[in-house]
């Protein structure tokens, strides 16, 4: 990254029939100051794209799934930073600052919006495991140097786990700015399959993707929570 060029920032949501949480996002982002948010809505059937757009916010239509959704976004993005953030995270205050402290590309710590003792020891591991590997999930919030992400090609066209693909690639080039400020995401996949059950799974999926199986067969066993 050119570090004497100026640092905006365009936030990309994805979003596919979210509408039980676009009042906590549109709020959100409300209160963000972002120079751009880009909404990309991957064919919702409920009022998703209606109610982003009455709000007032950039929606433009893309093909399901999240790495052609978050592409589709990133073509319009207009900032040299670029922000993926899913529809159930909420961002750190004083996110941009972080931000701008990325020489290439970057992540948040996460946390999730939970009291469980659980979650909180889940969230620590997810967030040590992310500074060894210099591998991270969405949850973390990955936020690129648009030149860089063009550079490579952009997501890669997974159904899952476009974000670890990204990462690994990424580390070639520069490891990331590992960002101690917490995002808030979402326990909703937790709490609607287990703790132990979702967390044995999680890791199944990213030692099944380790070892080659495809990602396209991954998303056959994946259960979205939406």
């Amino acid at each position: 990254m050119n570090l004497h060029k100026p640092i905006g920032v365009s936030v990309i949501v994805p979003l596919l029939n979210e509408a039980a949480v676009v009042p906590e996002l549109i709020a959100q982002l409300d209160h963000l100051a972002a120079e751009q948010v880009v909404i990309v809505d991957g064919g919702s059937s409920d009022m998703t794209p209606r109610l982003m757009q009455e709000a007032g916010y950039q929606v433009i239509e893309s093909s399901a799934g999240r790495a052609c959704q978050m592409n589709a976004g990133a073509k319009v993005a207009t900032q040299s930073m670029l922000l993926f953030l899913h529809a159930d995270t909420q961002l750190p205050k004083h996110y941009k600052s972080e931000v701008k402290k990325a020489e290439v590309w970057g992540r948040f710590d996460v946390r999730f919006a939970s009291s469980s003792k659980a979650m909180k020891v889940i969230a620590f591991f997810m967030n040590l495991r992310s500074r060894i590997t210099g591998v991270s999930t969405g949850d973390h919030v990955l936020f690129i140097d648009r030149d860089v992400f063009e550079s490579v090609g952009g997501y890669p066209d997974f159904p899952l786990m476009e974000d670890v693909a990204m990462c690994k690639c990424l580390r070639q080039l520069h490891r990331p700015f590992n960002s101690r400020a917490k995002a808030t995401t979402s326990a909703r996949r937790w709490e609607k399959n287990g703790v132990f059950t979702t967390t044995v799974k999680m890791w199944w999926f990213r030692l099944a993707y380790f070892f080659g199986v495809s990602p396209l067969k991954l998303k056959r066993g994946y259960d979205d929570v939406r």
